[in-house]
């Protein structure tokens, strides 16, 4: 099993969630474990909604729990609700709750076409096979996800317009980040015809939250029930029902400008930055890369989401500005 390299002194958060018991969500309908499909017979949109693509991150599949216990069914179209790397999440441990991410490699790294059609093996990269005729058929996809630290959720858009549209369409978290993802391979939420600006099929990636808190639990609930809505799935009363996070009266828009990736054994901030601190000169010197200088690249820099795990090839820091 993979183990965590801290960035620098650890940050012990409580665990303050208890990942659900999945196992009777293990048979489906699909075919294929873990995955079930209710469809509403009018047409509408193929809406998968996913969760534990990361092992360890709970909140995702306390919302799909939540949809399961309330018996909730589409109104239009088709609901296919999945739970991604449950070997993974098998090992979670309260006690050292970061050990469970992956078996073998990031699940949320290996959807390039050029890994999925090669002839190469790990857990994941059999698990992201053996789902991808699902999201082959998906018009739009929403991935629940948590963060290593305490800062404001936020919605991964992808690169193109179709993304903020439909984040604002969501209507939440306040926070809509454009950007391409990851040298280190390619997210689910940016699979082929997802990150195709001409393709109408879409996604999003919502970050809820610190990984083992209670309030990611109740954001990861809250979209998912506001996602559906926006699909038309669910009426207004069944919305009502369930919500409790208020909504911002805007959302605010950030531009990722440069993806800093660790590319030397030395990498180290100069700070312990959590997330959405703001530089306000260009030029300034955040952190090094062996020899490197890692400099922000224009004034009223935002840090999105800053890395514990500074590994070689691994994403350090997006650097990011506000846009109208």
């Amino acid at each position: 099993m993979f183990d965590v390299v801290p960035a620098t002194a650890p940050i012990h958060y409580p665990v303050e969630i208890e990942a659900p018991d999945i196992s009777s969500y293990r048979d489906g309908n699909r075919g294929i474990p873990y995955f079930t499909t209710f469809e509403s017979g009018v047409p509408g949109p193929n809406v998968l909604i996913t969760a534990l693509v990361h092992g360890n991150e709970l909140c995702g599949a306390i919302a799909l729990d939540h949809l399961f216990r309330n018996d909730v069914r589409p109104l239009v179209g088709s609901l296919t609700l999945g739970f991604c790397n449950a070997a993974a999440n098998a090992e979670f441990r309260a006690d050292y709750p970061a050990f469970s991410r992956f078996i073998d490699e990031d699940f949320n790294r290996v959807w390039d076409l050029d890994i999925l059609d090669r002839d190469s093996h790990s857990l994941e990269r059999a698990r992201a096979r053996e789902i991808r005729p699902i999201v082959d058929e998906a018009d739009v996809l929403l991935d629940i996800h948590s963060m290593q630290n305490a800062t404001e959720p936020l919605v991964l858009a992808g690169r193109h317009e179709k993304g903020r549209r439909l984040a604002e369409k969501v209507g939440v978290p306040r926070l809509i980040v454009h950007d391409a993802g990851h040298a280190s391979g390619r997210r689910m939420r940016d699979y082929t015809f997802f990150d195709d600006h001409a393709d109408p099929r879409t996604s999003l990636l919502v970050e809820c939250g610190q990984h083992w808190s209670r309030s990611a639990a109740n954001v990861a609930v809250d979209v998912t029930y506001r996602f559906l809505h926006a699909m038309e799935m669910i009426d207004d009363a069944l919305l009502e029902r369930h919500v409790v996070q208020p909504v911002a009266p805007s959302q605010t828009v950030i531009e990722i400008t440069e993806l800093i990736t660790v590319t030397t054994e030395s990498f180290s901030f100069h700070d312990d930055y959590m997330g959405m601190e703001v530089i306000p000169k260009a030029g300034t010197e955040i952190g090094v890369d062996g020899h490197k200088s890692i400099r922000t690249p224009h004034d009223n820099c935002v840090l999105v989401m800053p890395s514990r795990r500074l590994s070689l090839g691994l994403t350090a820091v997006r650097l990011g500005r506000f846009i109208e």
